[in-house]
């Protein structure tokens, strides 16, 4: 039994911490403990909730005053922030616990930002992992905030149960910077900043939005009225509770219909599929399949051979030869 796994299952924030820094590590002795480890791990559930939302639309913001009501509650919150990172330099701010100043010093909450690592899709590449390791150190929910919203932003509602949106009022021609590709993922649009000046903009873009979502087509894992949009303000602290109400109300139906576990199961042959093809990906960079990769781009670059070409005869090379891993 790995060393950190009864201390982690007991509820140890220091032990959690290493464990996720060892799934995020790339060694490959890490790796294999990573992977014992996390065969060991209890079958615990909590619920996910998988957070975006546009740039300055207060994610943070809603996710201390929003995490804070949960702990109020009695509840245990994990938050996990992917934070993103260079294109040059690789690295990232890492400063949501900053941002979260009062949450981080709740002793029933627990923030761990991660970077990116310019993987896509808004996640980092070990969050999944994360998650079960934040269920299996007893947390009653763990919400996960994306890097930030874009079309192509819907990998967090493949390791979320509930897949919540959050929008800015008068946002313009938000609705067409987010349209279909993440909308038709949302469970829940909650519009933030209802207050002050901004509280009839809220409630029209709430409207707005409530009549987009009736014109996507309605999903069989949904009760009637899903998915839907609310207006909120996590300065105010107003529509929090409405919105944690609502949430819980589609994860029981959901539970109660079968789709809760049927979602979870789809969940896990996604990544499973994820991780095979990353493995695959893995052996071009082994020494034998590198350089022979390097022979080849030479000679598309060269124009000696076609990119299709190349790219099947690379293939084949992978098939017949016993590619050498590295140390």
């Amino acid at each position: 039994m790995d060393d950190l796994l009864q201390p982690l299952t007991e509820g140890n924030r220091r032990a959690l911490s290493r464990a996720i820094t060892l799934i995020e590590s790339t060694r490959r002795d890490h790796r294999a403990r990573a992977v014992d480890l996390l065969s060991q791990l209890p079958d615990r559930q909590a619920l996910r909730i998988g957070l975006s939302g546009t740039p300055g639309v207060g994610k943070s913001t809603f996710i201390e005053a929003f995490g804070t009501m949960l702990t109020e509650q009695g509840l245990r919150v994990a938050v996990l922030a992917v934070d993103p990172s260079s294109a040059r330099s690789g690295g990232s701010i890492l400063g949501d616990k900053t941002r979260m100043e009062h949450l981080s010093r709740n002793p029933m909450a627990f923030i761990r930002p991660s970077p990116s690592n310019t993987e896509l899709g808004g996640v980092a590449r070990r969050t999944r992992e994360t998650v079960r390791l934040c269920e299996a150190a007893g947390y009653d929910v763990v919400l996960i905030e994306t890097v930030g919203v874009g079309q192509s932003e819907t990998l967090v509602a493949e390791m979320s149960d509930l897949f919540v949106l959050l929008l800015a009022p008068a946002g313009g021609d938000e609705l067409q910077g987010v349209k279909r590709g993440i909308m038709e993922m949302a469970d829940l649009i909650l519009v933030n900043k209802a207050d002050g000046d901004l509280l009839g903009t809220a409630r029209r873009t709430v409207a707005d939005y409530a009549g987009a979502l009736r014109l996507l087509r309605k999903r069989l894992q949904d009760p009637e009225g899903f998915p839907k949009a609310l207006p909120v303000s996590a300065v105010e602290e107003i529509g929090l509770d409405t919105a944690w109400a609502e949430m819980t109300t589609l994860a029981d139906w959901r539970r109660d219909h079968g789709h809760f576990d049927a979602n979870r199961a789809a969940q896990a042959r996604h990544w499973f599929m994820a991780e095979l093809r990353a493995g695959l990906l893995a052996r071009l960079d082994w020494p034998d399949a590198r350089a022979r990769l390097a022979d080849l781009g030479d000679a598309v670059a060269r124009g000696d051979a076609a990119p299709g070409q190349a790219a099947a005869d690379m293939l084949d090379y992978l098939r017949s030869t016993q590619v050498t891993k590295p140390d």
